[in-house]
């Protein structure tokens, strides 16, 4: 009312006598706000009403997701995983150090022992060609403490397998890595309780044993009487497996998927992981061999580099001492330059992933309630991803399995 009376008010102060009150009217006139036409006290609310239920709308939204979140996380829980991951991270680097190291260790002992060894033989060579008196004898001691050291050190060498070590050294900071991203992903988009704890806790607890880092005492069997899987998982146990919203019925599951998971489950008993056994056999007993060519090499060449000189074994000793020394550095450089060990313990490792998938699937088919399986879908794009195929090439591939049975000439992994 008052921007309508504002007017008028002008006007008769024209015709008032009090300039000062004309003046006050004037500057209110002015200072008046115009107004367009049209009902503004009903504009203004229902832009105020509209922001104001959205707001309470997205707040809402906030309060459910943060009750929720609430109600299924307990922070004790997410603690404790922290702390197992920061636990784990440690162990990755300490892997990852230790296993350049004892790579290293290969390369340098390797080195060390080639150049003792040809050394030696070269010494035995020249004495052969001295005269009898203190330069003959100062070479043959000399060539003899030689092969004596690479003797020493062979037998080291050959028993921890530097190659090898190095090789469980990098599986187990991959395999942890794995163990992080896998309580992370938990974290992030699970609900975390304390079985899950116990299964992580488990889990690190078995990858120590499988790769420990002592050498003594502890280490693991370079030499075993027979090739096993790698194992560096625990054992099965009866477990909640968190249940993903949206599924269909089954829990994703459905006979065409569970036959399909037999026939892939044969393939890799019956090829990838008795494949993998069988040529880890193969390169365990080249190993053997080598291990023990290498030392005995060198061994015959001490004996016969002592001999150099002796008018009772003449051409034989030097023979002896220079050959014997030359094999000796090309069988060691086959075994830890070629790192045959480190070739062992790959296939010992890739026959364990395999045991491991073989255990994943049947431990979910012999589940009888569905609810208690993992969920179908995301266990076959599982399957899908760890044997670098597609989901058609491993349906069609446990089709081929069914028909052809023992005559199926094809692998599962196409990764391996």
């Amino acid at each position: 009312m008052a921007s309508i009376r504002a007017p008028s008010l002008m006007g008769s102060s024209v015709y008032s006598t009090s300039r000062s009150r004309r003046e006050t009217m004037i500057r209110a006139t002015i200072n008046m706000p115009k107004l367009r036409n049209g009902n503004l006290s009903l504009d203004l609310p229902k832009l105020k009403a509209r922001g104001l239920v959205e707001d309470l709308e997205l707040r809402t939204i906030g309060y459910t997701n943060t009750t929720a979140n609430a109600k299924v996380s307990d922070p004790m829980v997410i603690a404790k995983l922290y702390t197992i991951m920061e636990a784990i991270a440690d162990r990755v680097e300490m892997h990852k150090n230790i296993g350049e190291q004892r790579n290293t260790w290969n390369s340098l002992l390797l080195t060390s022992v080639n150049t003792i060894t040809l050394t030696a033989s070269m010494m035995t060579g020249v004495a052969a060609m001295s005269g009898a008196g203190a330069p003959l004898l100062a070479l043959k001691l000399s060539s003899t403490l030689l092969f004596l050291a690479a003797t020493g050190m062979l037998l080291v060498m050959n028993k921890i397998q530097p190659s090898q070590l190095a090789e469980e050294q990098r599986n187990a900071a991959r395999l942890f890595k794995q163990l992080h991203e896998e309580i992370r992903t938990t974290v992030s988009i699970g609900a975390p309780t304390l079985e899950d704890v116990k299964e992580v806790m488990d889990k690190v607890l078995a990858l120590d044993k499988a790769y420990p880092l002592p050498l003594l005492g502890v280490m693991l069997e370079k030499f075993p009487k027979t090739v096993e899987p790698a194992r560096w998982w625990p054992e099965k146990k009866q477990r909640q497996v968190k249940r993903l919203g949206g599924r269909k019925n089954n829990n994703g599951w459905d006979s065409k998927l569970e036959e399909e998971m037999r026939e892939i489950n044969t393939v890799l008993k019956r090829k990838d992981e008795e494949d993998y056994l069988r040529l880890g056999e193969k390169a365990l007993k080249l190993n053997k061999a080598l291990a023990i060519s290498g030392p005995l090499l060198t061994g015959l060449a001490a004996v016969g580099s002592s001999l150099v000189g002796t008018s009772s074994c003449g051409s034989w000793a030097i023979v002896l001492g220079v050959v014997a020394g030359a094999l000796s550095s090309v069988v060691n450089t086959f075994e830890h330059g070629g790192q045959v060990g480190m070739v062992f313990e790959m296939y010992r490792s890739n026959a364990g992933f395999f045991r491991l998938m073989e255990e994943s699937i049947e431990s979910n088919l012999k589940e009888r309630e569905v609810e208690r399986r993992d969920n179908g879908e995301m266990f076959e794009m599982k399957v899908v991803l760890q044997l670098g195929r597609s989901q058609s090439e491993l349906r069609d591939l446990a089709v081929s399995s069914s028909i052809k049975g023992e005559a199926n000439h094809e692998f599962a992994s196409k990764l391996f």
